[in-house]
């Protein structure tokens, strides 16, 4: 009789560990069939798709040419295009509405003709006529007639990224 009740626990206590397993296997992460490679929870897409998308975002641009540098055109420039321009000592690089300048080499200060200034968009700090610009900030110009020149006493020019338009004077 003792060996029948100890198989009987046996039994009872395997049987209630496969049972128990089989329940928490049912809320394993991943044993969804919804969370199989191909669905639409985790869909799986070829090489040609995502450069089909990134052309598409890119508005069907094939591949990008590299912009020349400026050889001291007045006036110059797009919205979709990124120019390398440089400034020169003396010289102030007047930004069209919209532009943005990102100030690669030399040292350069706002110019403003009213008492407004340029929004430094990477420090999110609005600088005054006059101020400094920190060298690979982002700045964004709202309206023409403002830009940036080579600091005073300084005998380098400006390297500057420049999308949209501008002017040199």
């Amino acid at each position: 009789m003792k060996t029948a009740w100890k198989y009987t626990a046996a039994a009872v206590v395997i049987g209630g560990s496969l049972w128990a397993g089989s329940l928490l296997n049912l809320t394993a992460e991943g044993a969804s069939v919804t969370s199989q490679p191909g669905s639409s929870d985790d869909p799986v897409v070829t090489k040609s798709y995502v450069d089909q998308a990134i052309q598409q975002a890119l508005k069907g641009g094939g591949t990008t040419t590299p912009s020349t540098p400026s050889t001291g055109d007045n006036t110059g420039g797009s919205a979709e295009t990124v120019e390398i321009v440089t400034v020169k000592p003396g010289e102030t690089l007047i930004a069209g509405a919209g532009a943005e300048f990102v100030v690669r080499a030399g040292k350069a200060v706002i110019y403003s003709s009213d008492s407004n200034g340029v929004a430094d968009l990477t420090d999110g700090v609005d600088i005054k006529n006059g101020g400094t610009v920190t060298n690979n900030h982002l700045l964004s110009f709202p309206r023409e007639g403002r830009g940036i020149q080579v600091l005073e006493g300084n005998t380098y020019s400006l390297t500057v990224m420049v999308r949209g338009s501008y002017s040199i004077r």
